[in-house]
């Protein structure tokens, strides 16, 4: 099984993404968490030099995950990389948890090789509220028009999150 999760809740181990590994972890579940972001962090170090974390945030805010993914042309580098990490560790675990999905392209990659997709998609309420620095963690992306995702998660309270994984792992389990 598959998870693909677009859009951030949280920092530090407060994400959806540890949520949902905990909730399928209690279901027996050997999970693995994939970060689509951790390659591309390897991908720009490659490029560039960077004398701490907070460089390298400073310039994902100010350009934009999403751009520099789009511009540079390496979303297939990602999807392949993950393909590759998946047929990898495949014989250790037996859920996947991919984080950080910007681009429906990667949603069809995914369903076109594996069956087994679950698609979370992971919004901020209010929107028109959001303060400038939030603002700027906002990119904009081709999945605003895409809906065909089997889960929608507001970001809220992080018992709200814990709960939502909850809800899902137990609704996928009956399927």
């Amino acid at each position: 099984m598959i998870y693909m999760i677009s859009g951030k809740a949280h920092n530090g181990k407060d994400t959806f993404a540890n949520f949902l590994k905990e909730e399928l972890e209690k279901q027996n579940k050997k999970v693995c968490i994939l970060h689509l972001a951790s390659y591309l962090k390897q991908m720009i170090n490659n490029y560039f030099e960077y004398n701490d974390e907070k460089e390298f945030r400073t310039l994902m805010q100010e350009v934009g995950t999403d751009l520099i993914r789009i511009k540079m042309g390496k979303n297939d580098f990602f999807t392949n990389r993950i393909f590759e990490d998946i047929e990898i560790l495949n014989n250790y675990y037996d859920t996947f948890i991919i984080s950080d999905v910007r681009l429906r392209d990667e949603f069809i990659k995914f369903q076109k090789k594996y069956n087994n997709v679950i698609k979370i998609n992971i919004t901020r309420p209010n929107f028109e509220y959001l303060t400038d620095k939030q603002e700027k963690h906002i990119t904009e992306t081709d999945l605003d028009n895409y809906n065909d995702f089997n889960y929608k998660v507001v970001n809220t309270t992080l018992d709200k999150l814990k709960n939502d994984a909850k809800k899902i792992v137990l609704e996928v389990n009956e399927l």
